[in-house]
């Protein structure tokens, strides 16, 4: 078990330095850009998270996640340049996988630690979410965790799948999967649709 969650972490951390790395590109970053945006965008959450719970830094005690960042971010630079240009979708659902794999990884990680439930979750989304605010932040954009469509509340989302399934004595693997392709789904469906989650009428003026 512990291996699957480490193969699951490791594709987590590839996914979001895809998008970290699409960023870089779109933003006309040189190679040091590139390794920056691509490392804060796979490991900050997962800092912030281990930060919080007072455990050891993940990507401290083992190097396979600075290895995942590189190759990851290697593949993107080849695949730009020969393509040229991607479309904002590609970032989209680079991102949108990201979540979908680091949710559960957070929310598994908090729970080891002997947090609640709602902790948990909790820890499972700032994993998520906090890389690419920091990415987003530095390539002076708005964060996509601040857009209108659905993205912290997918995550949140995908928590509670999980951290329920388990209480339902779902198995570890089911779990996971559901969880997965609960905060997946959410957020294509958000990006497609436009689900947001409204709070003030605004006025309009003339």
């Amino acid at each position: 078990m512990d291996s699957l969650f480490h193969w699951f972490d490791l594709i987590g951390v590839a996914v979001f330095a895809v998008s970290g790395t699409l960023v870089a590109y779109r933003k006309k970053l040189d190679g040091f850009g590139v390794v920056v945006l691509a490392s804060v965008t796979a490991i900050g959450g997962g800092t912030v998270r281990d930060v919080i719970l007072d455990a050891p830094v993940f990507w401290l005690q083992d190097q396979s996640y600075l290895y995942s960042i590189f190759v990851a971010a290697f593949i993107t630079i080849v695949w730009v340049n020969k393509n040229k240009d991607f479309p904002q979708i590609v970032l989209e659902v680079a991102d949108a996988l990201g979540l979908a794999f680091f949710v559960v990884m957070g929310v598994q990680k908090a729970l080891d630690y002997g947090v609640q439930d709602m902790t948990a979750v909790l820890m499972g989304t700032i994993t998520c979410c906090f890389g690419g605010m920091i990415r987003d932040v530095l390539a002076r954009q708005t964060p996509m965790v601040l857009k209108s469509e659905l993205y912290a509340t997918t995550c949140i989302f995908g928590g509670v799948v999980y951290t329920q399934s388990l209480n339902f004595s779902v198995n570890t693997e089911v779990a996971m999967v559901l969880s997965m392709l609960a905060t997946l789904s959410l957020r294509l469906g958000a990006l497609k649709w436009g689900w947001s989650l409204p709070v003030f009428h605004h006025i309009k003026t003339k």
